[in-house]
C-alpha cells in the first residue's frame, strides 16, 4: 500500500498516526497531513530532505548512528524514541517503527516510518493502567458481594432448616399428649376437641416437611429417596387419605386403586406427594363433589392422579403452578406457605417421572407418572 495510491491517500493522510516514507537515500518522499499538522512544517519543507533535518541534534545523532544503519542490517526496527524539531523550534518528544521495502533482488525501495506522539502513547497507558485498576476493582468488589450473598443465602436457608426441625419436637409432644387424653375423655365434644387438635398437628406436621424439603433442596441436598420395591404402596396411600378424610370432615373423598405390579419408590415420599395434591384439591376444589384419588400400574409405568370438581385455573396461573410460595387464589382462612405443588413436583421429578396439570370447566386433574423400571 502506498500513499501515492488514490484510494489509500484519504486514509493515510487523515491517519490517527503520523507517515513518512524515505528513499533509499534517506531523503523524504511522503508525508502524511497529520505529521505535519504536528510539527507545523508544510509537505514542500520536507519533501526532498533528509528526515534526520527535522530532528533535534540529538536526535538527528541517535538517528544516524542507531536507527539508520540498523533499518539497513535488518529492515525494521519495532519502537524507538525521538525527538521532532517542530516549525517553532520546539522538541516534540514521539515514539516511532520503521520497515523497509526491497524488490525481488533485494534492492532497498523505501523506508517507512509510523509516529505517534510520545505524550498520546502515556496517557493510553495511563488509561489502560486505569481501566484495569478499575476492572480489578470491579471484580473484587462483585466477589465480595457474592460472599456476602452466599453467606446470607446459607444463612437463611439453614435458619429455615433447624426452625422446621425444632418445630417437630413440641408437636409430637401435642399429638402424643392428644392420644392419651382421648382414652380418657367420655363426651362427643371432646373427642371433637382431641380430634380437632390432631388434625392441626397432622397439618402442621405437612407444612414443617414441605419447608424442610425446600430448605434442603435449597442448600443443595435435593429430595433424597429410599426406594422399596417390595412394600406395598396401596397401604400407604390408604392411610394418606384416610388422615385427609380425619382433617376434612364432611369432604368425600374415592379411591381406586389398581396396583398390580412392585412400584420401586419412597413411599413415604410418595405419600406426601399425594397429601400434597389432596390438601390442594381440599383448599380448591368445590366442596359439595367428591374429590377422586386413583392409582394404577399399566404399561410399564405407575400412575397417581387425583381429580377435583370446580372452577378451571387460569392460564397466568398454570404458568407458576410449580414455583415455590406461590399461592394463587387460595382462600385466607385455607392459605399454606405455597410449597405444597413445587414439593410434589419435585418429588416426582426425584422418581424420573413427572407432575402434571390439567384443568377445565368440569374440573382439575394433577398427575403424576414414572416409569417401573
Amino acid at each position: 500500500m502506498r500513499a501515492s495510491d488514490p484510494q489509500f491517500k484519504d486514509m493515510i493522510d487523515n491517519a490517527p498516526c503520523g507517515y513518512v516514507t524515505l528513499q533509499p537515500n534517506g531523503r523524504i518522499e511522503y508525508v502524511n497531513l497529520t505529521f505535519l499538522e504536528w510539527s507545523g512544517h508544510t509537505a514542500p519543507q520536507m519533501i526532498g530532505t533528509r528526515f534526520s533535518d527535522f530532528l533535534t541534534m540529538p536526535g538527528r545523532i541517535y538517528y544516524e548512528t542507531h536507527i539508520a544503519p540498523l533499518l539497513r542490517m535488518q529492515g525494521s526496527f519495532d519502537e524507538f524514541a525521538i525527538d521532532v524539531l517542530t516549525a517553532a523550534g520546539t522538541p516534540l518528544q514521539m515514539i516511532a517503527n520503521a520497515n523497509e521495502r526491497r524488490d525481488p533482488e533485494g534492492r532497498l525501495l523505501l523506508i517507512r516510518l509510523a509516529l505517534i506522539k510520545a505524550t498520546d502513547r502515556r496517557r493510553y497507558e495511563h488509561e489502560l493502567l486505569a481501566a484495569r485498576e478499575l476492572a480489578i476493582g470491579a471484580e473484587k468488589a462483585t466477589q465480595e458481594l457474592l460472599r456476602l450473598e452466599h453467606e446470607t443465602s446459607e444463612l437463611r436457608e439453614q435458619f429455615i432448616a433447624v426452625l422446621g426441625h425444632d418445630l417437630r419436637n413440641p408437636l409430637a409432644s401435642i399429638s402424643a399428649g392428644a392420644r392419651i387424653l382421648d382414652r380418657t375423655v367420655h363426651s362427643e365434644k371432646e373427642h371433637q376437641i382431641i380430634a380437632m387438635m390432631q388434625t392441626t398437628v397432622m397439618r402442621m406436621a405437612s407444612m414443617i416437611d414441605n419447608v424442610l424439603d425446600f430448605a434442603r433442596g435449597r442448600l443443595g441436598g435435593g429430595i433424597t429417596l429410599e426406594r422399596d420395591a417390595r412394600a406395598p404402596l396401596e397401604p400407604a396411600l390408604a392411610q394418606v387419605v384416610d388422615e385427609l378424610r380425619l382433617a376434612s370432615p364432611g369432604r368425600v373423598i374415592e379411591t381406586e386403586f389398581a396396583i398390580h405390579e412392585p412400584v420401586n419408590c419412597d413411599r413415604i415420599r410418595i405419600g406426601q406427594l399425594l397429601s400434597n395434591l389432596l390438601g390442594n384439591a381440599v383448599t380448591h376444589g368445590a366442596t359439595d363433589k367428591p374429590i377422586v384419588v386413583h392409582a394404577e400400574t399399566r404399561k410399564g409405568s405407575f400412575e397417581l392422579w387425583v381429580a377435583n370438581a370446580g372452577e378451571a385455573i387460569p392460564e397466568t396461573v398454570m404458568e407458576k403452578l410449580f414455583e415455590p410460595f406461590f399461592r394463587g387464589k387460595a382462600r385466607a382462612s385455607k392459605q399454606g406457605l405455597g410449597l405444597g405443588l413445587y414439593i410434589a413436583s419435585q418429588i416426582a421429578k426425584a422418581h424420573g417421572g413427572a407432575l402434571t396439570v390439567a384443568s377445565n370447566s368440569a374440573g382439575t386433574r394433577f398427575t403424576f407418572s414414572m416409569p417401573l423400571s
